[in-house]
């Protein structure tokens, strides 16, 4: 028997030139001790409510204004007793449907989201209901308009 020759492959090495390191984490501009990261990363999760009351609380705390607060938190409004919150999400609500205008409302349904046909028919029986929920003004607006041009009626919340 003869010794079979191995298979030998030529090595190719990737080009990595061109290719970005989308993996990696951006460097911070700034190093900061654990604790100022910590404290960050949780002051960053606070709801907008939360963040009003800390920034409240500074105030008293250290005597100062939010004005004052501002370059060291530049994301918390910086006139504090007059913040309104303004709404951000909206839920589309339809409110009824003709009989006349049922396929038609099935199909923007369908056209709007990627419901089977079956299960865009079962959102429309049992109205009102809510049809998109936590949505932007923007989104919600255009909803609506697709949905009562096909004969829906339709409101938002």
């Amino acid at each position: 028997p003869t010794p079979q020759k191995a298979l030998e492959f030529p090595i190719r090495t990737p080009k990595l030139q061109n290719r970005r390191a989308t993996f990696l984490r951006p460097l911070a501009a700034v190093e900061a001790p654990e604790k100022v990261v910590q404290l960050g990363d949780e002051i960053s999760n606070l709801t907008l409510a939360d963040a009003q009351k800390l920034v409240e609380y500074l105030q008293d705390k250290l005597g100062g204004t939010a004005a004052s607060f501002a370059p060291a938190a530049p994301g918390v409004a910086a006139e504090a007793p007059a913040v309104v919150e303004e709404k951000t999400e909206f839920d589309v609500v339809i409110d009824e449907v003709p009989s006349n205008a049922r396929i038609a409302t099935i199909k923007a349904v369908r056209a709007l989201t990627s419901l089977a046909l079956k299960e865009a028919k079962e959102l429309i029986e049992g109205l009102p209901k809510k049809f998109k929920e936590g949505v932007s003004k923007d989104e919600a607006e255009d909803a609506k308009k697709q949905l009562e041009e096909a004969g829906a009626k339709v409101s938002i919340a």
